[in-house]
Order: C-alpha cells, then structure tokens, then sequence
C-alpha cells in the first residue's frame, strides 16, 4: 500500500528520499515473502523428514539460505550501484576474513561435516580427549552431551556440555560409535581364573548365558556386519555370528576368561551390568570348576 502511494507521488517526496523510501519498502517486501517461503518449507518440507539427525541439518541450510538472502538484500537497499557493493563486500570480506580466520576455519569444516558426515546429530563420538553424544552442530561449533568423563565411569552421561571449534574435525581422528550402517561395538567381560579351573565349562557358561541374554539380535547384527565386509577389500576376518569366550595368558599366575559380543553403544552399560551378574553367580555355583582369585591374590 505505502509502496503505491510512493509510486503515485500522492505523498511529496524530495527525489533522493523518494528514492531511499522505495528501495526500502520494496526490500521490506521481498524479506517478508522470503520469510514467509522459509517458513512454509520448514512447515510443510522439513517436518516430514521423519530421520532428526536430517530434518536438523536441513534446517540449518536453510536458515543460511536465507540469512544470505537477506543481507544480499539489505545490500540492494544500502547500494544502488552493484558495482560499489561487490567492492565494499569483496574489501569487506577480506578484512573480515583477516580478522576472523578461526571462525572461518569452523564455517569451512561445518560444510565438510555436512558433506563428508563424519558425525550428525545423534551420534556418539569421540574426538580428542571428548567423548559424548552430538546435540548440535552449528556453523562454528559442535556441541556435545558428555558420557563417562572426569567424575564418572561408565557409559552413563556425566551432565556436562562440551563445545568445540567445528575446525577441531580437520586435525583430529574422529571415532563415531553411531554409523548408520552398523550402529554397533563389540563389547568385552574379563574375568582372571585359575589356571587349574575347569575351561571347558567355563567357556561354555559363560556363552550360553551371554547368548540367552542377547538373544536373536547379536546374530542380526553380525549378518549386517558380514555384509558391510563383503563390501569391502576386508575378506579374511572371521566374525562369529554368536557370543565367543576366548582366553589369554597374563603376566601374573592366572588366565583371562573373556566373553566378546556385539552390542549398541548407548546400551553397552547396561548389558554389561546385568551380564556380570548373571555370569558372576553361574560360575560362582560351581566352586569346585571355577578358581577365582581370593583376597590378597586378585
């Protein structure tokens, strides 16, 4: 409406105003239907991308989008000769760029995450001396909810937040417990026996009760992972499709009985817990098989 008015100079004008007061309500207008696109998308678009870890990374592309938009518009109301703008942006760009070269380092390595996924939200990491589930992924940070930790063992979260520089994944190993394609670990249980224990039957409890408390998951999981293996150069390794006991000689006079198994890492506490029980009294049963170290001895 003002913008008609303006157009039929039913409002007096000086022409240098005229000029300014059209250049702003036309911008005014293309921000409002910009705004308006940004919102139907997000609405109608992105909320019905059922996976999180997507729907956020979408979410932030957009917001960038339209971020950039905007300021390319704010742009044509502050410059009327593009020219003069592309300079004093180029110019302003370098200075900034000059100033500001951690953040951009960060801007930079959020487009390699996006691009190359080394983590997404959702997943568990670990990078550097950090270890947690990824919250956020902003254009210059990467927030994590931390588990285990200084003050606590264990898979449980320690409530802390982390956040670090996005450009931190470009010089450091990265090491994700949530790949899409095999969410997984394996997982190990340790005990130290004596050598004159009875192995057989401590390999044979100890894998009955793993797999009991397992169940059929272990063994789909393993037909996943033989899969991702076929895929890969990797031919020779051999991945057992149940719980396996294997055991190995230490430096001091008694044997490790270890059990192995595969389980997801978010519930790998848990597992491990009620596992350790349930081994704990089977081979405590049978004192006469299994020779555990006693006080001084452990």
């Amino acid at each position: 409406m003002f913008y008609i008015l303006l157009g039929s100079k039913f409002i007096p004008l000086p022409q240098p105003s005229f000029g300014i007061a059209e250049r702003i309500l036309r911008g005014a207008a293309l921000i409002v239907i910009v705004l308006a696109i940004a919102r139907a998308t997000s609405v109608y678009g992105l909320a019905g991308i059922e996976d999180a870890s997507t729907r956020f990374t979408l979410q932030r592309i957009v917001h960038l989008v339209i971020g950039l938009v905007i300021a390319l518009i704010v742009l044509s109301i502050i410059f009327v000769n593009w020219y003069a703008a592309a300079a004093a942006l180029g110019i302003g760009s370098i200075i900034i760029g000059l100033a500001v070269q951690t953040p951009m380092k960060s801007f930079i390595a959020w487009i390699y995450i996006l691009v190359r996924q080394p983590y997404r939200v959702g997943d568990r990491i670990k990078i550097g001396d950090a270890t947690g589930d990824v919250i956020d992924v902003g254009y210059l940070d990467t927030t994590l909810w931390e588990f285990g930790g200084q003050y606590i063992s264990g898979d449980h979260p320690s409530g802390r937040l982390i956040k670090f520089p996005n450009e931190k994944v470009l010089d450091e190993i990265v090491y994700n417990y949530s790949w899409p394609l095999f969410p997984y670990i394996w997982n190990e249980i340790k005990f130290h026996v004596a050598y004159n224990s009875d192995l057989e039957f401590i390999a044979s409890t100890m894998q009955k009760i793993t797999e009991e408390e397992l169940g059929e998951e272990m063994i789909k999981r393993v037909e996943t992972f033989r899969d991702l293996l076929a895929r890969t150069p990797v031919d020779e390794l051999e991945v057992r499709e149940r719980p396996r006991v294997i055991f190995r000689v230490r430096e001091n006079t008694w044997l490790e009985a270890i059990v192995r198994y595969l389980v997801s890492p978010r519930e790998a506490g848990r597992v491990k817990t009620r596992l350790i029980k349930k081994l704990l009294a089977a081979l405590n049963a049978a004192p006469d098989k299994v020779m555990f170290p006693a006080g001084a001895n452990r």
